[in-house]
C-alpha cells in the first residue's frame, strides 16, 4: 500500500491535517485506532477557549504569548471551519453546543492564583480589542453554587463558544473519506526511514505502508513511534496530562446553560467548566494529573473531586443528576510546556503534538500550517511557529526564580478548592516548606533548565518522569 502522505493519529489534529492534505489533492492515508482510547480529543469539552485559557504565567513569557496568539488565530477560523466541515461531510447539524463563555471568579481557591489569572484574562482581552462585558454573577440564571464558594466576579466573552467533540471527529472522518482519503483502524508501531529519508510506517501487525512523507499527530503517544530514530533524545519528552470528564443527565425539568461556564485555569489544569450538549446532557470537566504514561481508566479520587466541584461551584442541583459517561483523555504535555510542530530531523517527517489543552481548539490552524509546509505552499500569514520546531533545547517559560513559588501556590490552591480547613498561621508554614522543597528539587534537576510548575510538582514525586527529564536535559547540556 503506497500513498503520497501518511498521517499517524485519529484525534482532532490528525483528522484536520489529513482532511487539509486530501483537499490539496494528495493521496492521504490516516492511520490510528478509531476507539481513540488515549486521545485527549475524545474526552474534551471542546471549548473554543482562547482568552478563557489565559493565565498570568502564560503571558509572562514570549513563548507563552505565542501560544495565546495561536489560540487567537484559531478562534478566528472556527465559524468558517465548521461550515466547511458541514459541507464536506454532509452533516448539516450544528457543531456548536454553546454560545459564548462566562468566566466566573469564585472563592474556591486562592487570590494569588485565581484573581491574578482572572486579571490576566481581562488584560489580554483588552490588548486584543476583543469584545467582552463584566456581568453580575447573580445574573447568570443557571449558576446556583454553594454559598461557601459563591462567585465574586464574572465576565462574558461573546466570541468563545464550544463544539461537540464527538461530532467533530465524526465529521472529520466523513469529510476526509469523501475527499478520497483512506482511514486504517490500526495502530502504528514505528516510522520507517531509509538513507535518511522517510519511507512510511510499520503497523503493529508488521504490515508496512509506504509514503515519502509522514505526519505524526498521535497526541501523547507521538514520540513512541519515533523511538528508534536518531536524535529522538533532543525532542522534549511528552507526558500525559490525564483528565477525566463526565456527561451528566440533568434531573427532569431542569434546563441547561446556554453558554460555557468556567473558572480561570488553576492548579495545573483547565479551570472547572461545564458545556451544554443538548437533550438535557451537560459536560463537566477540570481534572489534570500529570503521569509518565497515558491512562485508560479514571480513578475514584478524580471522579469524586470533579463531581464535588461541579455541584458545589456550579449548580447544587447537579447532586441529583445521572452519570451517563465517564470519559478519560490524556493531554500531551512536553517537557517545556510548548508545542512540537514542524519537520522532525528526517526529510519527509513532520510532528504535530504537544499542544497540552489547546489541541482541539488549534486544530484548524495547525492543520493549515502543516499542510502548507508539506505541500511547499509556505507558512501562515500572521504567525511564525519556527520556535516550536520539535528538535530543540528547552524553551523558556516562567522565570526560574518564580517556578518554585508558583508550584507551591498551585498546590495550596488545590487544597483550598477541596475546601480544606487550615488553621491560622499554617498556610505560611506549608507555603515556605513547599517552596523550599521545590527549589531544592529544581536546582538538583539541572543548573539552568527548568520545567513548568506542573512537571515540577509531579516529577518531584515520580522517578520515571524525573529520569526522562534528565535524559532530555543531558542531550542539550
Amino acid at each position: 500500500m503506497s500513498h503520497d502522505v501518511i498521517i499517524v493519529g485519529s484525534g482532532a489534529i490528525a483528522g484536520s491535517i489529513a482532511y487539509q492534505l486530501a483537499c490539496m489533492g494528495l493521496q492521504a492515508c490516516r492511520i490510528g485506532s478509531l476507539d481513540r482510547r488515549h486521545a485527549a480529543s475524545n474526552a474534551a469539552g471542546a471549548m473554543n477557549g482562547c482568552f478563557g485559557e489565559v493565565t498570568s504565567g502564560l503571558v509572562s513569557s514570549a513563548h507563552g504569548r505565542l501560544k495565546i496568539h495561536m489560540d487567537y488565530l484559531a478562534k478566528m477560523r472556527w465559524a468558517d471551519w465548521a461550515a466547511e466541515l458541514a459541507r464536506a461531510s454532509g452533516d448539516n447539524s450544528s457543531l456548536f453546543t454553546a454560545q459564548g463563555t462566562h468566566v466566573v471568579l469564585n472563592s474556591a481557591g486562592m487570590q494569588a492564583i485565581d484573581n491574578e489569572n482572572y486579571k490576566a484574562i481581562e488584560r489580554t482581552l483588552i490588548n486584543y480589542n476583543e469584545p467582552y462585558e463584566s456581568v453580575d454573577p447573580a445574573s447568570i440564571d443557571w449558576l446556583k453554587p454553594n454559598e461557601l464558594v459563591r462567585p465574586l466576579l464574572s465576565m462574558f466573552i461573546q466570541g468563545e463558544h464550544a463544539v461537540n467533540s464527538h461530532q467533530l471527529l465524526s465529521m472529520l472522518d466523513a469529510a476526509f473519506t469523501k475527499e478520497g482519503g483512506v482511514i486504517l483502524d490500526r495502530n502504528v508501531r514505528r516510522v520507517l526511514t531509509e538513507h535518511n529519508q522517510t519511507t512510511g510506517v510499520e503497523l503493529e501487525n508488521g504490515e508496512r505502508i509506504t509514503a515519502p512523507r509522514v505526519v505524526v499527530a498521535a497526541g501523547v503517544q507521538s514520540l513512541d513511534v519515533l523511538a528508534e530514530l536518531p536524535g529522538i533524545e533532543g525532542i522534549p519528552p511528552l507526558f500525559a496530562g490525564n483528565g477525566v470528564s463526565l456527561l451528566l443527565k440533568l434531573p427532569e425539568g431542569s434546563t441547561l446553560p446556554t453558554s460555557v461556564i468556567r473558572t480561570p485555569n488553576r492548579a495545573f489544569a483547565c479551570g472547572l467548566h461545564c458545556v451544554p450538549r443538548g437533550d438535557g446532557v451537560l459536560y463537566v470537566g477540570a481534572t489534570n494529573i500529570v503521569k509518565n504514561r497515558p491512562q485508560s481508566n479514571a480513578s475514584v479520587s478524580d471522579i469524586q473531586f470533579l463531581l464535588e466541584c461541579a455541584y458545589e461551584q456550579l449548580n447544587l442541583d447537579l447532586y441529583h443528576a445521572q452519570i451517563l459517561a465517564v470519559q478519560v483523555g490524556n493531554r500531551p504535555i512536553p517537557a517545556d510546556g510548548f508545542p512540537l510542530i514542524g519537520e522532525c530531523g528526517v526529510p519527509g517527517l513532520w510532528l504535530a503534538t504537544g499542544t497540552y489543552r489547546d489541541g482541539l481548539h488549534q486544530s484548524p490552524l495547525i492543520a493549515d500550517y502543516v499542510a502548507r509546509g508539506i505541500s511547499g505552499n509556505g507558512g501562515i500569514n500572521g504567525i511564525d511557529l519556527s520556535d516550536f520546531t520539535p528538535i530543540r533545547p528547552p524553551l523558556a517559560g516562567l522565570p526560574r526564580e518564580r517556578t518554585a513559588k508558583d508550584t507551591a501556590l498551585q498546590m495550596l490552591g488545590m487544597g483550598y478548592e477541596c475546601l480544606w480547613n487550615v488553621k491560622p498561621g499554617w498556610t505560611d508554614v506549608l507555603n515556605k516548606s513547599l517552596q523550599r522543597t521545590y527549589q531544592e528539587f529544581i536546582e538538583a534537576l539541572h543548573p539552568t533548565f527548568t520545567p513548568p510548575p506542573e512537571l515540577v510538582a509531579f516529577s518531584e514525586r515520580d522517578k520515571a518522569i524525573r529520569e526522562r527529564l534528565v535524559t532530555y536535559y543531558n542531550a542539550w547540556s
